[in-house]
């Protein structure tokens, strides 16, 4: 009879998570496995499915039980319990220890390879990356995601270098995936753009958009962009201070919320946080993903759901998320770009917070997010004349939030701070009630870890190269000369 029972159970854990019903999934394997703990994939699926509801402790816990039941594929648990410490959880030396438990699996396991690589790079340890990235290069010589490591912590002199022509090679090479030939043309064009080959550098990061834009299947649409921007300033006509309930502002005053840092992606906000993180008064909490969870879990849909949100509620889950990571919010810095969607949400969750906005020449920065290699789903950096529609519409939702908080949105210029950082860092300190500190001079002697795509270049003294980095494209971007007029 209890076999019975148990076997039923087991069938209602795999149809409810067939039926991506999270929580449902959730209950029923912890029924499940409470009749029945000696199932480690069972185990295993408990630490997936809470994972993916930010469960963040209890899926280390499941997947420690499914290694204790000697799951089989032990290497990918450990993994997983890696991306759960590096990602989610701020750990990285521990995130380390578990891959190091992996490799000793399985030595030769690309992703704890290529994991265990990014975690030396975060910390500016080049050697260490370019040897990890190596041997899974060496494991797998055919994998994309592998060589284009390699060639982003190697710096070559000239364009005839080998490793040039083994990323044009591996391009064409057949029955190579859309993404992978994305992974290895921004890493082509980045190697062309560091000697000074802009031409063919241009080239590369053209057809590497080409098939990021092939991989993600999606098309940039202008009109789908300006209905979104509208709906945002049409939910947020307001500074939300004079409605909603009085808990949803109980107990917040100056020092309370984080300092959030947005703007453009490749505008400097990793720069603008380094800066701040050289302060003794300032933690660097990096590219935090808490405000774009509430509005993917608790605010669907977004922005309509804004009517009716409990914003204590959203506070006391943002606050609870940076528990976890042993954070606090007081002078803590969460940078992330694309926040600037949001800063009527994150006003109305922190009504004190202070906001560094971070601009830059449109022309740098629309190339700058063009030569990047975001996210498929970022359609708009596929192609300079979208990039320069996402510029314009963005444009105009600042303009409408600093309508709405002028005291509070602080506009850091990336191209003033690198030509002259005394006055704009004065200023950015006093906008934050902080005292000057001559450590904020050499954000690049700030130690610790680094998770951005600008990662390398902010470990360097402040350098003025890539203002104006558009000239050596002049021959490429007429359509951003078109939007935004003739380089200065």
């Amino acid at each position: 009879m209890k076999d019975k029972k148990i076997e039923q159970l087991a069938v209602d854990a795999a149809a409810s998570m067939r039926g991506n019903r999270s929580a449902d999934a959730i209950a029923a394997h912890i029924r499940l496995l409470k009749a029945d703990p000696n199932r480690p994939d069972d185990w295993y699926n408990l630490g997936y499915l809470q994972k993916r509801s930010r469960m963040f402790d209890e899926a280390l816990s499941s997947y420690s039980e499914a290694l204790d039941r000697n799951v089989s594929g032990p290497e990918e648990v450990y993994l997983n319990r890696a991306v759960i410490l590096t990602d989610a959880l701020r750990r990285p030396e521990k995130a380390a220890d578990e891959l190091l438990k992996a490799l000793a699996v399985k030595a030769d396991y690309v992703p704890a390879l290529l994991n265990l690589g990014n975690l030396h790079e975060d910390r500016g340890a080049r050697d260490e990356a370019r040897e990890c990235y190596s041997k899974a290069l060496a494991a797998q010589p055919g994998n994309a995601l592998a060589l284009m490591r390699v060639a982003e912590v190697s710096q070559i002199v000239s364009a005839d270098d080998p490793l040039v022509g083994e990323l044009r090679s591996a391009i064409t090479r057949q029955g190579n995936e859309s993404m992978d030939r994305a992974d290895i043309g921004f890493a082509l064009g980045r190697l062309l753009d560091s000697v000074g080959a802009y031409d063919d550098a241009f080239a590369a990061y053209d057809n590497a958009n080409i098939a990021s834009r092939q991989a993600g299947g999606l098309q940039y649409s202008p009109a789908a962009t300006k209905a979104m921007i509208d709906q945002l300033i049409d939910a947020f006509d307001d500074t939300g201070l004079g409605g909603g309930n009085a808990s949803d502002k109980a107990g917040d005053k100056a020092g309370d919320s984080p300092i959030f840092i947005c703007g453009m992606f490749r505008s400097g906000s990793t720069l603008a946080e380094r800066i701040l993180a050289a302060h003794s008064g300032i933690v660097a909490g990096g590219e935090l993903d808490l405000i774009p969870a509430l509005v993917a879990q608790q605010l669907n849909p977004y922005p309509a759901s804004v009517a009716s949100a409990n914003f204590s509620e959203l506070r006391a889950t943002y606050l609870s998320g940076l528990a976890q990571m042993d954070l606090k919010p007081a002078f803590l810095t969460d940078k992330r770009p694309d926040n600037f969607l949001h800063i009527g949400l994150i006003k109305r969750i922190f009504p004190s917070a202070k906001i560094i906005h971070t601009t830059r020449n449109p022309l740098d920065n629309c190339l700058s997010a063009f030569f990047a290699h975001l996210d498929p789903r970022m359609t708009y950096a596929q192609n300079l004349d979208c990039a320069a529609d996402w510029y314009r519409q963005y444009q105009r939702l600042m303009q409408h939030w600093k309508r709405l908080y002028p005291d509070d949105i602080f506009d850091l210029s990336y191209d003033s701070v690198v030509h002259d950082p005394g006055p704009q860092i004065a200023e950015i300190l006093d906008f934050l009630g902080l005292d000057w500190e001559d450590a904020c001079l050499e954000p690049h002697s700030v130690t610790g870890v680094v998770r951005t795509a600008s990662s390398w270049q902010v470990r360097e003294p402040l350098y003025q190269r890539s203002s104006g980095r558009h000239r050596n494209y002049s021959g490429h971007i007429e359509s951003l000369i078109e939007a935004f007029g003739a380089p200065g």
